[in-house]
């Protein structure tokens, strides 16, 4: 088998999609850690993703592969054993749907983050994308219990970091009560064997990220 790394950081959702999935398809790999925020990039990283200069980085017999997403559909394709998209076509284009959705929406979770200002439409624009996943996600049922595929990986590193970043910031967005179905399904989600064995540190992610605002609103 040729040799498979991943390129990345710990504190990163996105490298955790792409763990998750190589885990998930028992699939061997060298994690190398990268310095997610240091502008100093590493000649490993600015030789396998010389474009961006960005992680995550799957390098599989010496070549890159770049972008979580693209980086996930690979592994969906090389390895198709232990699947993680539907085999029916609509559903399979459901759930490229969705985690686009998902994408496109969670940019507000790191704007939140990033600075204390527009709070209010940046906390409106979360909450409205948890409650679409809750009323039409969950209707159209893009989750499919305890099998664990892309969708759920996209999802699930989601809302495990907005856990995370809504205590640094003092807000409760994420509310069990407010969106039952989508916080059952979550806790599911973090009991499947291979996920639960491969949590990240939430402690150590939360230190990190502590830090990081605070010297972003330093600087701002």
């Amino acid at each position: 088998m040729a040799e498979v790394k991943l390129l990345g950081g710990a504190v990163s959702p996105f490298v955790y999609r792409v763990i998750w999935a190589l885990k998930l398809k028992g699939v061997p790999f060298e994690f190398v850690e990268e310095d997610v925020f240091s502008n100093e990039k590493s000649a490993l990283l600015l030789k396998y993703n010389p474009v961006h200069k960005k992680i995550p980085v799957l390098v599989h017999g010496g070549k890159p592969v770049c972008d979580s997403t693209v980086v996930l559909e690979y592994i969906e394709e090389k390895w198709p054993y232990n699947r993680l998209l539907p085999s029916d076509p609509y559903d399979r284009a459901l759930a490229r749907f969705w985690i686009k959705f998902g994408e496109d929406k969670g940019v507000a979770v790191w704007r939140m983050f990033h600075s204390n200002r527009d709070q209010e439409s940046r906390m409106k624009a979360i909450l409205e994308m948890l409650q679409t996943i809750e009323e039409h996600g969950l209707r159209e049922k893009i989750f499919h219990g305890d099998k664990i595929g892309l969708l759920d990986i996209a999802f699930g590193s989601m809302l495990y970091w907005l856990q995370i970043l809504e205590d640094i910031v003092g807000v409760k967005l994420f509310d069990p009560h407010k969106f039952p179905g989508l916080n059952a399904w979550f806790e599911i989600f973090k009991k499947a064997p291979v996920i639960e064995e491969n949590l990240p540190d939430q402690d150590g992610i939360s230190l990190f990220f502590k830090r990081r605002r605070e010297k972003w609103l330093t600087s701002a």
